[in-house]
């Protein structure tokens, strides 16, 4: 390995206190997590460790200047019970992309991808079985160094933990566009997972939960015209017959599921089209009773149907998700092809395999 890793195992695992019928998202942390440094541009200290608290200074440059940035993936079981992940380069191109709009280091294929295979062959038990369930793994990178100036810093934090869930949402989701609050403008970091990007969206968030929905439909902040994402999610209309999901004009995160779901959509041999789709378009498809499906979809959420869409004071409530052909195929297809239960005729799936660790689970 060009990346030596030290590894410290746990002298006590916490698997067995884990109730694997009953998991939330994100509330529960394996046993152990993968930890590097950079230091002006050079990747060290590569090491998987017990899962615990990371000391750091109080003067980092990420706790006053927000350079974070991270990823959202998953591991599962095929149906031999060995591990498996889910299009793990493409996380890692996102990754670097993120990195770069936040003047951070670059962090080599080989290591992102050595890092992820130790550290899930390692802790392949705690990830679930049961349907809906996965181990939710987090990659991240902040900034470390000790000056409270604004610079572009030098000094940065690499760490990889995961979490056995369950389902991001449980029911179908109720959204409500923003036409005052706004996620992301041209020139911005919309298309970056920096973390500010989510921490702006939680007094949005707050008010329309207040208002009896579960999430924002965002908007373009020049005119609040055109629909961009929900929530963490990118999003998708199927209007009369044809699938229509923002382009790429960056302010619009380029998810991985969302290519997945545009790939799988040709493949059913229906219509996608990448481009502006504004909230008149919306509603005018819904009074016309063209306004078929609606959903998001993340590494979180995967496929999540949409119930209703709140716009200018004003409900649209879509067919109820048991009648919708497109939203369900999807969750379902995805669900089995990231299993081993479908074919990958894709080639999405990656089988973990460890250069380090010995067979021994």
């Amino acid at each position: 390995m060009k990346y030596p890793f030290h590894i410290e195992r746990t002298e006590t695992s916490r698997l067995g206190s884990v109730d694997f019928k009953n998991l939330a998202f994100g509330k529960l942390y394996s046993d152990h997590m993968f930890v590097a440094e950079s230091k002006k541009g050079r990747w060290t200290d590569c090491r998987i460790i017990p899962y615990g608290n990371v000391p750091f200074s109080p003067a980092s440059s990420a706790l006053h200047y927000g350079q974070i940035i991270f990823e959202g993936m998953k591991a599962y079981r095929d149906p031999e019970g060995k591990p498996i992940l889910f299009r793990p380069e493409q996380n890692h191109k996102r990754f670097n992309i993120s990195a770069e709009r936040m003047a951070m280091s670059q962090i080599p294929l080989e290591l992102w991808l050595d890092a992820l295979n130790e550290l899930v062959y390692m802790d392949q038990e705690w990830i679930p079985e049961n349907p809906g369930c996965s181990l939710y793994i987090r990659p991240f990178m902040f900034a470390t160094d000790r000056f409270i100036g604004i610079r572009p810093t030098e000094f940065f934090k690499f760490i990889i933990i995961t979490s056995p869930t369950g389902n991001y949402y449980t029911k179908p989701v109720k959204v409500i566009a923003s036409d005052h609050f706004v996620r992301a403008f041209p020139g911005g970091v919309g298309f970056a997972k920096a973390a500010g990007n989510y921490g702006a969206t939680m007094l949005p968030l707050k008010e329309a939960q207040l208002k009896g929905f579960d999430q924002v439909l965002w908007t373009d902040g020049n005119e609040h015209k055109y629909a961009q994402e929900i929530g963490t999610m990118n999003v998708f209309f199927i209007i009369d017959g044809i699938a229509i999901t923002p382009d790429l004009d960056g302010t619009i995160l380029d998810g991985v599921t969302r290519d997945s779901v545009m790939q799988l959509l040709k493949s059913y041999k229906l219509k996608v089209e990448e481009r502006k789709i504004s909230m008149e378009e919306v509603q005018t498809a819904y009074e016309k009773g063209l306004l078929e499906d609606t959903f998001g979809t993340g590494t979180a959420a995967s496929v999540a149907p949409i119930s209703h869409i709140g716009y200018r004071g004003k409900v649209m409530e879509l067919p109820p998700v048991e009648k919708r052909i497109y939203c369900n195929r999807l969750k379902a297809d995805l669900e089995a092809i990231k299993r081993g239960q479908m074919p990958d005729l894709f080639n999405w799936i990656v089988k973990v395999k460890s250069k380090l660790i010995l067979e021994e689970v």
